[in-house]
């Protein structure tokens, strides 16, 4: 299930690109608009910052803006930054990979297969989904 700072960060995220290029969105703005919590946002959008998807200028006009272009926005970038691995379990995920404490051997565990199933199907959604195609 998709996390609420993962959804309010895709709902801020498109806001933002709905905005004129180069436009700076300060939170109180977003916060209002998409209905999220000014304090939870800002968590958010300074995440989003530091890992280089969004820019912050301070002070009068300043505000929040993306640092690429909407279609260089990749799912797979936003969603593994705010919620973490893609994958459902440990000992399928690309980046995060944990071997699970329950299964002697993964290569004949059915659930491993299933998961592998729907990793590829979610990475192949979230590769080929920019924040361009959102808005």
């Amino acid at each position: 299930m998709l996390s609420k700072r993962t959804k309010y960060g895709l709902k801020a995220l498109t806001f933002i690109a709905k905005q004129e290029k180069g436009a700076k969105v300060q939170i109180a703005t977003i916060s209002e608009h998409e209905n999220i919590s000014h304090k939870f946002l800002e968590s958010i959008l300074l995440t989003l910052r530091k890992v280089g998807i969004l820019g912050a200028k301070k002070g009068k006009g300043g505000g929040y803006y993306l640092l690429k272009d909407a279609a260089d926005v990749k799912m797979t970038e936003v969603i593994r930054t705010l919620e973490g691995p893609i994958a459902m379990i440990p000992c399928v995920s690309l980046n995060f990979y944990e071997k699970c404490d329950d299964c002697p051997d993964e290569e004949s565990c059915s659930v491993h297969k299933l998961m592998i199933q729907v990793r590829d199907n979610t990475l192949q959604v979230f590769r080929n989904t920019s924040l361009a195609d959102l808005v």
